[in-house]
């Protein structure tokens, strides 16, 4: 069996056990009325002078040019939409105050406040900062899926799902591969 196919089974199992992470995701931090602020307020987790892009405008290179700034697993990822290993990410057990942002353009996509564990092995979100990312159907699995990416350059970053923690109810499923971390100094 290929490394490919042997992804697409994993992908389809882990739809079957949705109600199982539903549970676990479930935190009294993420409250209705603090989503929308804590969207706007992602810079409050971003270190003073950190090297992010804050500019949306599009960023287009050949893929030539994308090998020589990615690692081999980052181009996959982010370039020709793989999926790394559930568990192999060390963002998964991140848990300093800081922002996400995109590996390959550097746009910030997360902060630490809207991250939380899943259970799946992948660092997941219940949701975004507002315009980092774009949508799309996926249809690879032959089930359809929503696919995001970041808004600057394209790179595929995950795919989101109904089955996240209340209110949002969003698991904005990440390669870990495919995100910066950008702790925030001091920050408790």
């Amino acid at each position: 069996m290929n490394r490919r196919n042997l992804l697409k089974g994993l992908a389809l199992a882990s739809v079957a056990f949705v109600p199982v992470w539903r549970a676990m995701a479930a935190s009294p931090a993420n409250s209705g009325a603090g989503i929308e602020a804590l969207r706007q307020n992602w810079k409050d987790f971003l270190a003073d002078g950190a090297d992010v892009a804050l500019t949306r405008e599009p960023l287009k290179r050949p893929d030539a040019e994308w090998k020589g700034v990615l690692t081999p697993a980052q181009f996959d990822v982010l370039r020709k939409q793989d999926t790394e290993r559930a568990g192999t990410s060390p963002l998964n057990n991140e848990k300093r105050p800081g922002v996400y942002a995109c590996a390959g353009c550097s746009l910030p996509l997360f902060s630490s406040a809207m991250k939380y564990d899943s259970g799946t092995g992948w660092p997941s979100f219940f949701t975004t900062i507002p315009g980092a990312v774009a949508t799309k159907k996926d249809y690879y699995l032959i089930i359809p899926r929503t696919e995001y990416h970041c808004v600057r350059c394209g790179g595929h970053q995950g795919h989101v799902f109904n089955d996240g923690p209340p209110p949002t109810h969003e698991r904005w499923c990440n390669n870990g591969v495919a995100l910066r971390f950008l702790p925030k100094p001091g920050a408790a």
